[in-house]
């Protein structure tokens, strides 16, 4: 069954350091017990270790988990520090992530808020 994760509900990067020997199991353990978020919902978790050009992707899609792990050839992510932190990304500062960008674009134009008129 093919997906198309850009259609995906929330998109959540787990920031700090994540310990990458944990499989789908432990990262799914990690976002219910320490960040008190639903694994099983549709979200995108991602994770990233000591070192900053690898990271993983945990998805729940309906009858399983897929996680994918990358490792970059060349450069690092931008990846937040904040152990304790979760945040929610839009699909653009998903791609500033994962192109090397900070997810803070100061220059970027920001939406406006619903209702502003």
């Amino acid at each position: 069954m093919k997906h198309d994760y850009t259609s995906v509900k929330n998109i959540y990067i787990i920031c700090g350091k994540t310990d990458m020997r944990k499989g789908i199991d432990g990262l799914a353990t990690l976002i219910q017990d320490s960040f008190e978020l639903d694994p099983y919902s549709d979200s995108i978790f991602l994770f990233s270790g000591w070192s900053k050009d690898r990271y993983k992707y945990l998805y729940f899609d309906g009858d399983g988990f897929a996680m994918l792990y990358k490792r970059l050839d060349s450069g690092k992510l931008q990846w937040p520090k904040d152990e304790n932190e979760v945040r929610h990304l839009s699909q653009q500062e998903l791609r500033w992530l994962l192109e090397g960008l900070s997810i803070q674009q100061p220059k970027a134009i920001q939406p406006s808020p619903k209702g502003a008129f």
